[in-house]
């Protein structure tokens, strides 16, 4: 195959690493797989206009994208548009879709089971038509991200810190908001005040993570969270922790193919979280799972076993 390579000089693992001597790596091992790859490495800002130049040049067989989960969203949703296969490197901070694709979180490593993996089928879901990979969310998560983001940090080990003390400020103010939701189209809508909503592309699995296990089941997962008071959030937190926060008394969870929500209260719309990106999106949104319509670069034991199934 003849690959195009675009890391994201900005995430995470990226910014202490020889990026040329990652590149020469990368071709060695591509190489003796048999490949053709060629690299470019670029700011964060150019990510997006070097993926889509990248998936315009004749005769790639396929995309490799470096970075971070917004990077790889991103990388997600050009190849998934075009119909290329996609390779992820891992080297943000929580790297969600590399994990649910059981990829190797060493950057080095990475190179060689992508090198030596095969093109398998996964889902993709959209909001409003927008690609994501792993999750949309409103409510807790959202205002979690609005005050890190607010912080200043520079590091991986900076986020992680700016992100738990985020977490603790949203813990003495839980959001809380009117929600009318449908689900699947059955006409049942159902009106209710919660404190978070989280759709996932795929149910997660029994991870304290929060991501899907197996990217093949063509639902969304479907969360949740009644009004909540700090002590309620702290319980919520700990069931995550322990893999078990679909045991959670406020936490109603569901699979579907669409989830229609509707915020009345929001006029101007409402803050959500898309793969990490903080967005504010209509009062009316509506969500969707595309079975198997992505293609990905995975390893070749995960290959075997979604094949098996």
């Amino acid at each position: 195959m003849k690959l195009k390579a675009i890391f994201n000089r900005d995430g995470g693992t990226f910014k202490t690493t020889d990026m040329g001597e990652f590149c020469v790596r990368a071709t060695e091992v591509f190489a003796l797989a048999g490949h053709q790859i060629s690299c470019s490495v670029v700011a964060g800002k150019d990510v997006v206009p070097a993926l889509e130049a990248a998936a315009g040049e004749n005769g790639v067989d396929a995309l490799i994208a470096g970075g971070g989960d917004g990077t790889i969203s991103a990388a997600a949703g050009i190849a998934w548009k075009v119909g290329l296969p996609l390779g992820v490197v891992p080297a943000g901070t929580m790297n969600l879709f590399a994990r649910s694709l059981t990829l190797p979180l060493d950057i080095w490593r990475a190179l060689e089971v992508l090198a030596e993996g095969s093109v398998q089928a996964v889902d993709i879901a959209t909001v409003n038509g927008k690609p994501f990979v792993h999750q949309f969310s409103a409510g807790l998560h959202a205002r979690m991200v609005r005050m890190r983001d607010a912080m200043e940090f520079s590091s991986r080990l900076g986020k992680i810190g700016a992100s738990t003390r985020a977490a603790f400020g949203v813990m003495l103010r839980p959001p809380r908001f009117e929600v009318i939701f449908d689900i699947d189209g059955d006409g049942r809508e159902e009106h209710r005040v919660v404190s978070a909503v989280s759709v996932s592309n795929n149910p997660f699995g029994t991870n304290p993570l929060l991501f899907a296990d197996d990217l093949t089941t063509g639902q969304l997962g479907v969360y949740i969270a009644g009004p909540l008071e700090p002590s309620g959030v702290g319980r919520l937190a700990i069931d995550i922790l322990r893999g078990r926060f679909e045991e959670n008394q406020a936490v109603t969870a569901a699979t579907a193919k669409m989830v229609r929500l509707h915020f009345p209260r929001r006029r101007h719309g409402a803050l959500c979280v898309v793969d990490g990106e903080l967005l504010r999106m209509p009062g009316d949104v509506e969500i969707r799972i595309h079975h198997n319509e992505l293609k990905v670069l995975a390893p070749a034991v995960k290959a075997h076993a979604v094949r098996s199934r």
